[in-house]
Parts: structure tokens; C-alpha cells; sequence
């Protein structure tokens, strides 16, 4: 079986709309799996500037999948491995939910595998 990895990474300037309004990060954040493949989600990492929690929202097809809240000025790492798989077409992305005009800077990593 050929894997092919994907990855939804990079730094991001962001300002919150309210922790219960998650908000896209950025366009580079949207990701659809292709026909004919499943995408496996295998971890995920981020890391937040700000003072305060921020939490990074793992969208599916417009649903809220996961949450990975990230606390003051800290850092997570969280192992998916094999939890379960995304069926062709499923549009994934990632958002951010903080305080309403909370500005700051979040690194994330979301890696996948598509098999």
C-alpha cells in the first residue's frame, strides 16, 4: 500500500472572535481529501503566543471534529494515530476559537497520511 503524508502547518497571526466562534485561520488551512483516498490524521502540534488559552478547532465538512486547546504561551502535542479514517471529498480545516479581539500568533502542525 502507497501512503502519501500531508501536512496543514505554518505560523498564523490571528484575532479571536469569541471562544465559542472559531474562526479559519487561513485559506493554507483548508484541506480536501482526493478521490479515491483516505486521510488518516496521525498528530497534531501547535503552540500559542498569546497570554492567554487559545484553542485550535480541527473542522470537518463545516462540523467541529476536535479541540486542542493550547494554554498561555505554551505548546501541545497530541498523537492521532490511527483513530480513524476521513472518507474522499471530506473537507478538513482548521480554525481558531479565543477571546473576542485577543490578537496574537499560533504554530500549528497538523500531520495526515492518506492512504
Amino acid at each position: 500500500m502507497i501512503s502519501k503524508p500531508t501536512f496543514l502547518q505554518g505560523i498564523f497571526a490571528f484575532e479571536g472572535a469569541g471562544i465559542d466562534k472559531p474562526v479559519l485561520l487561513a485559506d493554507a488551512l483548508s484541506y480536501t481529501v482526493p478521490a479515491g483516498v483516505v486521510s488518516q490524521p496521525l498528530y497534531f502540534r501547535g503552540g500559542n503566543t498569546t497570554d492567554e488559552l487559545v484553542t485550535v478547532v480541527l473542522v470537518r465538512d463545516g462540523a467541529p471534529m476536535r479541540y486542542f486547546p493550547i494554554g498561555a504561551r505554551a505548546s501541545t502535542h497530541v498523537q492521532l494515530a490511527v483513530v480513524e479514517d476521513i472518507e474522499e471529498d471530506t473537507v478538513l480545516e482548521l480554525h481558531v476559537a479565543a477571546r473576542e479581539g485577543l490578537a496574537g500568533t499560533v504554530v500549528v502542525d497538523l500531520g495526515l497520511v492518506e492512504v
